[in-house]
């Protein structure tokens, strides 16, 4: 039996006191952390037996001082990763 795809749709990514310029940036390296994640058989298992979630909240996490762009990213989606896995 194969294995169903996930859609995820994030329709308002809020970024503040970050730089306007790094936007994309940030976004592209939270969308490969998400695929990377969702692409992990015990992430794809979970989420099918989770069904749709319409609003999915996170804990608090933390980024070090100064980061570049695509570590906010990558912490980000590791954020809502664990935030699925719950």
């Amino acid at each position: 039996m194969g294995m169903k795809p996930v859609l995820v749709n994030i329709e308002n990514l809020v970024l503040k006191g970050f730089r306007y310029e790094d936007r994309h940036a940030i976004a592209a390296a939270l969308q490969d952390e998400l695929a990377r994640l969702l692409a992990a058989p015990e992430t794809a298992a979970r989420l099918a037996n989770l069904g749709q979630v319409p609003r999915l909240s996170v804990d608090t996490f933390r980024i070090e001082a100064h980061p570049q762009p695509r570590q906010i990213g990558v912490a980000t989606g590791r954020a809502i990763g664990q935030g699925l896995l719950k």
